[in-house]
C-alpha cells in the first residue's frame, strides 16, 4: 500500500469537465489527485510561413499541431516565478514532448491547412503535469475537431488513434504506477510513458535516479504503463461520450 493508499498498480483519481471555458473549441480541466491542469486547443484557418514556404500548390498543404505548457505562479509551493522573457528549459522540453505526443495521432493530410495549438497551464503541480497534459490534451483536441468536422473528409478521419501518457517508477523497491510529487521526489527510477489507445508506444523517456535500473525492471515498469494508458484510454472515451468518433483506427 502506497503513502495515499493506492495499491502499486492504481491511478489517481481522475476528474475531468469539458468546455471549461467559452473562448476556445477545446476546454478541459484535468485533475489527477492534486495535480490540475487546464488544456484548451484553437484552430486557426492560417498555417505558419515555415508550412507555406515552398508550397505552390494550395491543394498539397497540410496541417500542423504545435503546444505550449506553462506552470502558473501558484501552481507550486514555493511561488514559480512567472515566465516572463524567456521560458525555462523544463517548460521548453516539456512542451515539445506535448507536441510530438499528439502529432503522431494527427494525420495531417485529413486536417488540411489548419494549424491546432494545444495550450496546457498547470493550476496545481502534484507530480505528472507532462504526461496529464498529454491525456487532457488530447480530450481538448477532440472537442476542437468536433467543432469543424463539417468541413474535415468524412471518409478519412484526422485522428488515427487516441493518446494518453502516464508516469511510472520505482519507489522504495517497488515499481509504482502515476507518481505523485511526494513518490516522484525519491523514486529510484522514473519513467513517463506515451503510448497509443491500441497499445503502441509514442515516447518513452526514462532516467535511473540513483542505482542503474534492470531490464527486468524496465519491463515490469512498461507493463505497469501499458495497464495504466488502458485505463486512461476508458477514461478519455467515457469523458467525450459521442464525441469519441472522431477517433479513427
Amino acid at each position: 500500500m502506497r503513502h495515499d493508499g493506492r495499491l502499486p498498480g492504481q491511478l489517481r483519481p481522475i476528474r475531468i469537465q469539458r468546455q471549461f471555458t467559452g473562448s476556445a473549441p477545446g476546454s478541459v480541466l484535468i485533475q489527477a489527485g492534486k495535480t490540475t491542469i487546464l488544456c484548451t486547443a484553437s484552430v486557426d484557418q492560417t498555417l505558419p510561413p515555415w508550412k507555406l514556404a515552398g508550397v505552390t500548390d494550395p491543394s498539397k498543404l497540410t496541417g500542423w499541431l504545435t503546444a505550449e505548457y506553462s506552470m502558473l505562479p501558484g501552481s507550486t509551493t514555493p511561488r514559480k516565478r512567472r515566465d516572463r522573457d524567456k521560458m525555462d528549459g523544463r517548460s521548453t522540453e516539456i512542451q515539445r514532448l506535448i507536441g510530438r505526443s499528439l502529432r503522431a495521432a494527427v494525420d495531417f493530410v485529413a486536417l488540411g491547412p489548419r494549424a491546432i495549438t494545444i495550450d496546457c497551464d498547470v493550476l496545481e503541480a502534484d507530480g505528472g503535469t507532462r504526461t496529464l497534459s498529454i491525456t487532457g490534451g488530447f480530450i481538448a483536441l477532440c472537442d476542437a475537431l468536433a467543432t469543424i468536422k463539417e468541413n474535415l473528409p468524412a471518409d478519412r478521419p484526422v485522428l488515427k488513434s487516441s493518446i494518453a501518457a502516464v508516469s511510472v517508477g520505482i519507489v522504495n523497491g517497488e515499481p509504482v504506477l502515476d507518481l505523485d510529487y511526494e513518490e516522484d521526489s525519491q523514486a529510484e527510477t522514473d519513467l513517463n510513458v506515451v503510448m497509443t489507445g491500441a497499445g503502441s508506444f509514442i515516447e518513452v523517456q526514462g532516467t535511473a535516479e540513483g542505482a542503474a535500473f534492470a531490464r527486468q525492471e524496465l519491463d515490469q515498469l512498461l507493463d505497469l504503463a501499458t495497464a495504466g494508458i488502458a485505463g486512461l484510454t476508458n477514461v478519455q472515451r467515457n469523458a467525450l461520450g459521442e464525441e469519441w468518433s472522431v477517433v479513427g483506427g
